[in-house]
This record gives structure tokens, sequence and C-alpha cells, in this order.
């Protein structure tokens, strides 16, 4: 296995739970290299968002071109992008990196605050899914993309289908915003699905799961695993990173990302 270089194209979270900081320890936890081109900074800890300070466009795209000229890219994440214009120029960045993209259409933060201009999620829709090896929609993002209500994993299902005539190699439909018991993700392709089911973890520490799920997706991918077992071992990883959420902050409090380095509990 090689470490498999990743690309992550992402906002920052001051609080280091999800964002720019959960990627990097996820990519690295899983043997990765992470390199980074961030889009905003963000002000915020486990209560909340408080601020964002979008990254200027050429600022964004000569980071992106700093790596991929240089150190290179076996796959690239997207995670919060904040605006129609940015996701027209990652499209760009996508086709020039010409490696698989894992998107993650991350739209809303954890605790409420807006990550997606509404007149954005078109060109997500247009530009984006259409480029993307593994989209990784919850429930809300897909209703959003496809106009589908997602109550239940049916209707997840139902979605997913739509996000594949839309262009997506394979959705990863994921289930934590469905009512139940059990979560189930669907990992759906033109070829059949896949289902990781589990028991639903009662936490508020949950802070980051989304973007965790999908670059450790990209790890996988970038190291060169069927697209199967980089969901399987993402799904394992973020599972027991909730498990062995530290406790941190009054809010959603962030995951255990570096539980690999010190094993199983």
């Amino acid at each position: 296995m090689t470490p498999g270089r990743v690309l992550i194209i992402a906002g920052s979270d001051s609080g280091g739970g999800a964002g720019i900081q959960a990627d990097i320890k996820t990519v690295t936890a899983l043997g990765g290299y992470a390199a980074t081109a961030i889009t905003a900074v963000t002000v915020q800890n486990t209560l909340g968002v408080t601020g964002v300070h979008p990254i200027p466009l050429e600022v964004v795209a000569a980071q992106a071109r700093a790596v991929l000229s240089d150190i290179g890219a076996d796959a690239v994440k997207t995670g919060m992008l904040g605006d129609a214009a940015t996701v027209a120029l990652v499209a760009e960045l996508l086709d020039e990196a010409g490696v698989a993209a894992v998107v993650d259409p991350v739209m809303v933060a954890k605790g409420g605050a807006s990550l997606l201009a509404a007149e954005a999620v078109a060109a997500v829709r247009e530009r984006l899914i259409p480029r993307a090896a593994l989209l990784t929609p919850n429930a809300p993002e897909a209703e959003a993309l496809t106009g589908i209500a997602c109550a239940t994993t049916d209707d997840l299902r139902r979605a997913g289908e739509a996000l594949l005539a839309a262009g997506a190699s394979a959705v990863l439909m994921k289930g934590g915003h469905v009512p139940g018991d059990r979560v189930a993700d669907v990992l759906m392709t033109p070829d059949g699905e896949t289902v990781f089911e589990g028991e639903r973890i009662e936490s508020r520490h949950t802070h980051g799961t989304g973007c965790t799920l999908a670059s450790a997706c990209a790890a996988g991918l970038a190291q060169g695993l069927p697209l199967t077992a980089a969901v399987a071992r993402a799904w394992d990883y973020v599972h027991e990173a909730m498990l062995r959420a530290p406790g941190l902050g009054a809010g959603h409090g962030p995951l255990d990302h570096g539980w690999p380095m010190r094993g199983r509990a």
C-alpha cells in the first residue's frame, strides 16, 4: 500500500474538530499524506460558528496548483466551499488534478450555521456531482441536491439513485439524520449497494463526523484500496473515533481522530 497523497480543498475549523483540521488528522492517522488548499477561515468551537472569512479565489487556486505541480495527489477531497464561484473553481481544479475526487457537499455546520450559499447548491449539482468518484451527502444535503425528502433509508436510496443519474460514479448516503436505534449508511454504485449499519451512538460529541468519513474514504482511494474496502475502513475508523471521543467542550465535541496510534480500547 502506498502512503496516498490527498489534496484537501476545504475550510479551516479553529476548534479542530471538523474541516481542514479533521481532514489532516484523519488522513495522517490512516497512513496517508495530507496537503491542503484552504477555502475559508471559520471562527468556531464546539458551541458553534461565529465567523466565516472566505479566502480569495486566486489564493485558493494558487494553493491547490502549488501542491499539484510539485507534490501531486492520488485523490482530492472537497469540503466547505462556500459559494458558487468557489464551486466553479474547484471543478476546474478537479479536472486539472485528474484523480479520484471525494466530494462532501458541506452545507450546514453541526451547530446549524450555513456553510454554503443557497445559490451554490445548483453549482454543486451541475459542476461537482458529475466529477465525483464518491459523493457523501447526509440526508438534509441529499434533499437539497435532489428535492427528494429523506426520512427513511429507502428515501436515501431513492435520492442516491437520482445522484447517480446526475453523474456521480458512486454515492455514500449517510443515515445519521434518519430516526431509529440503528444507523445505516448506504454505498451505491451503478453495480449495486453495500450497507454499513450499526447501533446509534448516543453522544453530543459528533462534530466533524462527515468531514472525517469523507477524508478517510479519500485516504483509502489514494492508497489504492477498492471503493468498497476504502469505505468499509473509513466507516470503522469513524465509528471507533466516535466511541472514543474525548469529551471536549460544552457543545458538539470532536472525535478521537488519533485512536489508531493507541490501538482499540
